[in-house]
């Protein structure tokens, strides 16, 4: 085998390795909830665990973390639109949905974040991309029709919520390619965002009444949690290791990963079971995906997004 297979070989293990990693985050955070911790305590340990362990890197990277005013509100944003706001819609839909459900409902992101882009004059109208969002509202249709697919009916009120996170992931990466990053790169952005994030969230957990002790005993829900804000860590800077070292166009195929690796999960883990228009509603957003993904010759964000002061 040449070099070149050798080396391609090995990233397409790693897209994998990130993908199975990042899909097992949902049924994770189904196991976290499953004895009544709720969303702001959760969101508050997964910001702190996070912290911690991208300190650790970041620190053994050699790299410090700028305190400015600008790089503090930068963390700030990101920690809402990236982690708080999100994570707390999906804490809440998933203690209703299926993990497989959610996890198919994160697909849309790239989807979304094509509308945001053309709002944000990021991108041009395109029929297959404008297509590719089509099939992903088709997928929430076939996901919400009448006695299609959903367990219970009163989890149709939770669909939209669990919408809220990958349009707020959608808005998030649009506005780091709009404005860039301040000069950051992605590990200290994610570092500084858990940072500010965990010290707007401990008091927003204890004054909810959500707070959720750190002292023993633990239980699954507890280790449920730790390894989700761990994994979470690793394959967030593993995906941007990916997108550096193989581009944009290949990074983004974890987007089918992640949802496939959700399902499959979620049936091991939780022994969840789908009826079929689960399966065709996920093939179709598949479709979606394809037709939406970046074109070879563009960049998911301009050069400056990563590395230089853009603002």
């Amino acid at each position: 085998m040449s070099t070149v297979n050798t080396g391609r070989a090995g990233l397409i293990a790693v897209l994998v390795i990130a993908g199975a990693g990042w899909g097992v985050t949902q049924p994770l955070a189904k196991i976290a909830v499953s004895e009544g911790y709720k969303h702001f305590g959760l969101v508050f340990w997964q910001l702190a665990i996070g912290a911690v362990a991208l300190g650790a890197l970041n620190t053994a990277r050699g790299k410090g973390l700028p305190l400015s005013a600008k790089h503090l509100a930068f963390y700030l944003m990101i920690a809402l639109i990236g982690t708080v706001l999100p994570n707390s819609a999906s804490y809440q839909a998933i203690t209703h949905l299926p993990s497989g459900i959610v996890s198919i409902l994160l697909s849309l992101v790239p989807m979304l974040a094509f509308p945001v882009a053309l709002s944000l004059d990021l991108d041009r109208f395109s029929a297959l991309r404008f297509a590719g969002l089509a099939c992903g509202l088709l997928g929430v249709i076939l996901l919400v029709a009448p006695d299609a697919s959903l367990p219970e009916p009163g989890m149709l009120f939770w669909i939209p919520v669990a919408l809220i996170a990958p349009m707020f992931y959608a808005v998030e990466g649009n506005v780091v390619a709009k404005w860039g990053t301040h000069g950051l790169d992605p590990v200290q952005v994610l570092f500084g965002a858990s940072v500010i994030g965990t010290i707007v969230m401990l008091p927003v957990a204890i004054g909810s009444g959500q707070w959720i002790s750190p002292l023993p005993p633990y239980g699954l829900p507890d280790l449920a949690l730790t390894l989700s804000a761990l994994i979470h860590a690793t394959v967030y800077t593993t995906y941007v290791w990916l997108v550096g070292r193989a581009g944009p166009v290949f990074a983004v195929q974890i987007s089918y990963l992640v949802t496939g690796f959700g399902v499959i999960w979620a049936m091991l883990l939780l022994s969840e079971a789908y009826a079929g228009p689960v399966w065709a509603a996920m093939a179709i957003m598949f479709v979606g995906l394809f037709l939406v993904q970046p074109r070879p010759n563009v960049a998911l964000v301009p050069t400056g997004a990563t590395g230089e002061d853009t603002a």
